[in-house]
């Protein structure tokens, strides 16, 4: 595993491609994303952190079938590795510490 997770989206995404099971594309997982938090992605910038997630070894793609449909393309399914869970549970660990930290009522913040 390298690295750790490096915000928010790549912790979004990797965790809709978890909770698509067996293999989701990038429009699943943008829809997925979007119907979670309410932002709508571009689809160039879903792909961009695939790609990310992919080359770290937290997700892998294989091809499938094209849709059928005239001029149905073919379509890249993603899966987490057990590296990207672990990734997940990690981000997942660090943001429950760091939410449990007691914030101060002051309005002085830094």
């Amino acid at each position: 595993m390298t690295g750790m997770l490096r915000g928010s989206l790549e912790a979004t995404l990797l965790a809709a491609v978890a909770a698509q099971g067996g293999g989701a594309s990038g429009l699943d997982v943008r829809r997925a994303v979007t119907d979670r938090t309410g932002r709508c992605y571009a689809v160039g910038a879903i792909y961009t952190v695939l790609q990310r997630l992919e080359a770290k070894g937290w997700v892998t793609a294989r091809v499938a079938d094209p849709r059928p449909v005239r001029g149905g393309r073919v379509r890249r399914l993603f899966t987490v590795t057990a590296d990207g869970h672990r990734a997940l549970e990690s981000f997942r660990q660090r943001a429950a510490t760091a939410w449990a930290l007691p914030i101060p009522l002051t309005e002085e913040r830094c």
